[in-house]
């Protein structure tokens, strides 16, 4: 009982932290939607802002696990890379309203829970960033910035999380492979310079 009512109280919280925004959601307003009484939303949790960084744990931790989980069934350095972006963004569709808030919500966090989180979404960078790393010392992608790289990808990656519509024209899967497709192409011509360098055939 007591499980699943916390469980219920971070479902709700999701919804309306993403519905209105974290600052923007009361206590009370989360304890009416769950059927309770505000007081005892406390008995789960300390204060509206540890529900806030409770959302932003779990999300890193299950995202930095999906991504071990792709890098670990995959042979060589480019399939690793391939698993990382198709499940990177797999999982900003899938659970979108946790990726959102968490990418836009960190202002509501305490100094030590801000602290936390950065340290795992750093964690998350680091692990992308060897990726492309020892792709790049491989010399199966073009060598430059493997930081910049990383962010850039990881920002492209992620920015599904605000646009996508689960009723939309394309599936989950198909999104995924787009953007792993235009990823590892850009990689290997050296960021896209190719892709986009040549002259556009004329209109029929």
């Amino acid at each position: 009982m007591g499980t699943n009512m916390k469980e219920t109280i971070n479902d709700v919280s999701i919804d309306l932290f993403y519905e209105k925004g974290y600052f923007a959601t009361s206590v009370s307003e989360i304890a009416k939607r769950c059927g309770i009484q505000k007081a005892s939303i406390y008995y789960y949790y300390s204060s509206k802002e540890h529900i806030l960084y409770n959302i932003h744990k779990t999300t890193l931790d299950d995202l930095t696990d999906y991504l071990k989980q792709g890098v670990a069934a995959a042979d060589d350095v480019e399939a690793q890379l391939r698993n990382a972006v198709r499940n990177h963004v797999h999982f900003h569709l899938t659970r979108q309203k946790e990726t959102f808030i968490a990418n836009s919500e960190l202002r509501g966090l305490t100094e030590d829970h801000y602290q936390n989180i950065v340290a795992k979404r750093d964690e998350y960078e680091r692990m992308v960033q060897q990726i492309i790393s020892n792709g790049c010392k491989q010399a199966i992608f073009a060598k430059e910035d493997v930081k910049i790289l990383s962010y850039a990808i990881l920002t492209l990656c992620t920015s599904g999380a605000i646009w996508f519509k689960p009723n939309g024209r394309l599936s989950v899967d198909d999104i995924a492979g787009i953007y792993e497709k235009f990823v590892i192409r850009g990689l290997k011509d050296g960021g896209g310079v190719k892709i986009f360098s040549q002259t556009p055939a004329s209109e029929p």
